[in-house]
């Protein structure tokens, strides 16, 4: 049981560092980049993506249609006030934005972000592992025989190192995409 809820939580981690890892941009633009920006929308914190549609009509563009074109600045301003590093101007009926090139420091920025979403995810997992082996603790003094729980730990650690690995090697990829030019 245990060890079925470890691997779950620890699968659940490399999902969200997946998904962190996708808002950040290689050079070439993508209309996932804007996920969790949130719009003032009638005073209520709003997902950009449900209040426009947004689209990448080719790699260097994304556009912004929003439903109502009263929230338009309100959407440019949450675009600057990201840690993006996004101009967005408007033509009055959408907000467009214009993907500069990646520059040598930027990517290095970049690349520095990805690996402090990866010990983030990291991080989740060896809590994950702690709070497993807290509660393999807990069975053993409550009468669990100790090689069983032996049994568990090793098994607990390697399903940590699986999903470590499992985030090395999404990092290393998504490095491999922020430095090629």
């Amino acid at each position: 049981m245990f060890l079925d809820e470890a691997k779950d939580l620890m699968g659940k981690a490399v999902k969200h560092v997946k998904s962190e890892l996708v808002k950040i941009r290689a050079g070439k633009a993508n209309s996932n980049m804007l996920d969790g920006i949130m719009v003032e929308y009638y005073g209520t914190p709003t997902p950009l993506n449900q209040m426009s549609s947004v689209t990448a009509p080719d790699a260097r563009t994304l556009m912004i249609k929003p439903w109502e074109k009263s929230v338009i600045p309100e959407i440019e301003k949450a675009i600057m006030n990201s840690d993006l590093g996004l101009n967005p101007q408007n033509d009055g009926e959408q907000v467009i934005i214009n993907i500069p090139s990646l520059t040598e420091e930027r990517r290095q920025g970049l690349v520095k972000q990805v690996k402090h979403e990866g010990e983030q995810g990291k991080i989740s997992i060896r809590n994950v592992r702690k709070d497993t082996n807290d509660s393999l603790k807990q069975l053993q003094k409550e009468g669990a025989s100790e090689d069983e729980i032996k049994r568990a730990e090793e098994k607990v650690q390697s399903l940590t190192d699986e999903h470590s690995k499992l985030i090395d090697d999404i990092l290393d990829s998504k490095e491999k995409e922020i430095m090629t030019v």
